[in-house]
């Protein structure tokens, strides 16, 4: 039976990413648009008042260059998710959102943690070692990829910079490898072709049955007789040749 590819593309695949990337650009045009601040909303550590801020704080980002900087990832990353990993993309999303802020709340400096650059560091972390871990080639591609585009990232998980919430930045980086631990038997499996199924047998395919071993074509002249029992045609043999034509030969 013939299994059906574990990647598709949906509208979903481009349209979700896009919402997102939309939803933070909206939250920072009306931030400027009516001189307004959301940095309240962000998370605090160990303040009740700033666990909202779990939920709202990937919306919410500084200045046009932080907003920018988180574009781009955002963009690419859930999108590789959703093509990729579409049976549990929403399940990682969430539960990521979820324990990145947690895990900011709990470790963070005592300050408004905002941006989403802990969902990006969630989604990176996720999808590199869930493609190592499923030691399938087109997912470790993924994870290779990833490395080459985003690997940088690795030296914002230590306090270089006071103004960067690198403790966001770690929590996203241990909530994407929990998670790819958590998931690591949901793993997509590539199709089997007729020859690499059990079941199957050379000596029973005609086509293999024109070359030897090495793979080198023999010429062969061979017979097969198959005998019809229907009801109308009980006892009739029919015989099939196959022998390459004289016009190819050399």
């Amino acid at each position: 039976m013939k299994q059906s590819s574990p990647f598709v593309f949906t509208t979903g695949v481009l349209g979700y990413p896009i919402l997102f990337v939309l939803l933070i650009w909206v939250v920072f045009w009306f931030e400027i648009r009516f001189g307004i601040s959301f940095n309240d909303f962000g998370v605090r550590p160990r303040d009740v008042k700033g666990l909202r801020g779990i939920i709202f704080s990937p919306f919410i980002h500084g200045d046009l260059k932080h907003l920018f900087n988180n574009t781009i990832p955002l963009f690419v990353l859930s999108m590789s998710l959703f093509y990729f990993y579409r049976r549990i993309s929403w399940k990682v999303l969430l539960i990521g959102l979820l324990l990145t802020g947690i895990l900011t709340w709990g470790i963070g400096r005592t300050a408004n943690h905002i941006g989403a650059s802990g969902i990006i560091y969630m989604l990176a972390a996720f999808l590199f070692f869930k493609g190592i871990f499923s030691k399938y080639y087109r997912l470790v591609a993924l994870s290779l990829i990833v490395v080459f585009l985003y690997g940088g990232m690795l030296w914002y998980v230590t306090p270089i910079n006071p103004e960067i919430s690198w403790e966001g930045h770690l929590s996203g980086l241990i909530s994407g490898f929990v998670l790819s631990l958590i998931y690591r038997t949901n793993i997509a499996k590539s199709p089997k072709y007729d020859w690499e199924r059990p079941e199957y047998k050379e000596e029973e395919d005609l086509f293999m049955r024109h070359f030897d071993e090495n793979g080198n074509f023999i010429e062969r002249r061979f017979e097969i007789e198959e005998e019809d029992n229907t009801e109308d045609n009980s006892g009739i043999t029919y015989r099939y040749f196959y022998k390459r034509s004289e016009e190819n030969k050399e």
